[in-house]
């Protein structure tokens, strides 16, 4: 299209016949912004972390820029590096819980569960397991899971700047939290999953007291759907944002929400049950394309699913009210019996008094136990369970001592980083921090 001006009359002094047409023609921008291109190569390098409130702990990402466009992401791990697995090979196998709990802190029972099922594999008592204790570990891992899928949803919404978003979700999990320190007597960090069972039962009344607190929880996670799910802003912002194929999340390993997302019923729980995963009734949900936004509408369906899980637990908890937490072996068991009180936890009065007081023999076996620790035999196992950011492994190879010769973990955290250049290059600077909040990492247990 070609546009001719003319000066207006009386802007000049020549005649209006003879002022010249200025002719402005389609295309000359996208010229101009060619040779822009043609003669510059400068590009901008930003560090985002490793101290960053929306980097979900110390992660540091380096990003090439070209003005507001991502063209290379780097993901630079190692600065929460803890040493865990190493550690945990100086340590007996029993302590070893008190190690691997403290890797991903927001979902703690998933690690304590695949490292004893691991520990009890080599020992060979898989099916020695009271099912009490196995009804109890799925208890804690669904709790832990929805747990887990707050903290998402919440940082989700407060790194966009809705913090409403957070408060509401942290509100709910305080209500898991609460569960997890009536039965464990702490809120985090809990050493309660042991190889053999569980250091002790729920106690009497705590049944009734979940379904209260699931009730307020369940109330949140509503309240949250209300405001998120057909909000037009958030809508605007994670639809089509870090957009994913298939082929791509399988090619990098990656497992959890985001492949589920994607369509692929992915779930452990279903094609290899642990536990007594297979005695209970759940679906895995599913979306049709992993963007943000159904990796976070799966987060909630989740959610759902592990209270229907825990509904059921409970009902069998009832029935099976007094039956053992611990192997019977007590080469293996742990011979302490816990008490909580509003001090934390430690042991019960009648175990301290049986022991400093009444039986020798009783002092000798917990003292040799605790301190020196049962002996496994040689051999490696790798078990896997469904955390709720993926799969995560454990990997234990015995010497036949009382300590693991080596332990290394499959951080489904660490795994799932893998996608974040493919989710972020090519797009904007401003949707690498969501892209990163659906991946929902927890750099305890990608560093460990």
């Amino acid at each position: 299209m070609t546009t001719a001006f003319h000066a207006p009359a009386g802007a000049t002094d020549l005649p209006i016949e003879d002022i010249p047409e200025v002719l402005a023609q389609g295309g000359d921008w996208d010229d101009v912004l060619h040779e822009i291109e043609a003669i510059t190569s400068e590009r901008i390098v930003v560090n985002l972390g490793p101290v960053h409130p929306a980097t979900h702990g110390v992660l540091r990402l380096i990003l090439e820029l070209d003005g507001e466009k991502v063209r290379e992401t780097r993901v630079d791990t190692g600065y929460l590096h803890t040493g865990i697995e190493k550690n945990m090979e100086y340590r007996t196998w029993a302590q070893g819980v008190a190690y691997c709990t403290r890797m991903d802190y927001v979902a703690p029972f998933f690690q304590e569960a695949a490292y004893c099922l691991g520990v009890e594999k080599l020992l060979g008592i898989e099916e020695d397991i009271p099912e009490r204790a196995s009804l109890i570990r799925i208890l804690m891992m669904e709790l832990c899971r929805i747990a887990s899928h707050l903290v998402a949803i919440g940082s989700t919404g407060n790194e966009m700047g809705a913090t409403t978003i957070m408060t509401i979700g942290f509100r709910a999990r305080e209500e898991i939290l609460r569960i997890f320190e009536r039965i464990t007597g702490l809120r985090m960090n809990h050493e309660y999953i042991r190889p053999g069972g569980v250091v002790q039962d729920i106690g009497e009344g705590t049944s009734d007291y979940i379904r209260d607190r699931l009730r307020r929880a369940r109330k949140d996670i509503g309240e949250l759907q209300d405001i998120l799910v057909e909000n037009p802003i958030f809508k605007k912002r994670l639809c089509d944002v870090a957009v994913m194929p298939l082929s791509g999340l399988m090619a990098l390993g990656t497992t959890g929400p985001g492949v589920r997302a994607a369509g692929l019923p992915l779930d452990l729980r279903k094609s290899q049950p642990y536990c007594g995963y297979e005695n209970f009734e759940f679906d895995v949900p599913t979306r049709d394309k992993s963007d943000v936004y159904n990796r976070t509408m799966i987060r909630f369906d989740e959610c759902y699913e592990s209270m229907r899980i825990i509904w059921q637990v409970l009902a069998k908890l009832d029935q099976c009210e007094g039956a053992p937490t611990m192997v019977a072996d007590p080469e293996i068991a742990w011979p302490a019996r816990l008490a909580v009180g509003t001090d934390g936890q430690g042991n019960s009065a009648e175990h301290v008094r049986e022991i400093m007081g009444e039986s020798m023999e009783s002092l000798i076996h917990h003292f040799k136990l605790v301190t020196e620790g049962f002996h496994v035999p040689a051999g490696q196992v790798y078990q896997t369970v469904e955390h709720a950011k993926g799969i995560l492994g454990v990997h234990l190879v015995s010497d036949g001592g009382t300590r693991p010769f080596r332990a290394h973990f499959r951080d489904p955290s660490y795994a799932n980083l893998q996608a974040l250049a493919m989710m972020t290059e090519g797009g904007q600077l401003a949707d690498v921090v969501v892209a990163l909040a659906a991946i929902d990492p927890v750099l305890g247990g990608v560093d460990r």
